[in-house]
């Protein structure tokens, strides 16, 4: 499966949930994830898309770091059985 594909499910599965999955584009600032997940009850996180098997590149994994330490939850998604588990993960307090 393609990381086109994996998004694509993501973002309906978070649909289907009640919430929204936004590409995440911020100018000036490369290495963002690129999903800003927002769920019912005010919970959010952002979610890194990976091809099956790829790891995030140096720079995308320096800001997941830095956004975890301003107390934002980073997932990294690279297959779909992952899905259900993020956004369970997503829902907890």
């Amino acid at each position: 499966m393609r990381e086109k594909e994996i998004e694509q499910k993501f973002t309906l599965t978070a649909r289907q949930a009640g919430g929204l999955a936004l590409k995440f584009v911020s100018p000036g600032m490369s290495g963002m994830p690129d999903r800003l997940v927002l769920l019912p009850g005010g919970r959010m996180a952002f979610v890194e898309v990976k091809a099956p098997g790829r790891a995030p590149r140096p720079l995308q994994e320096a800001r997941h770091r830095t956004l975890r330490r301003l107390g934002f939850r980073v997932f990294v998604l690279d297959r779909p059985e992952q899905i259900g588990g993020i956004l369970d993960e997503i829902r907890t307090p």
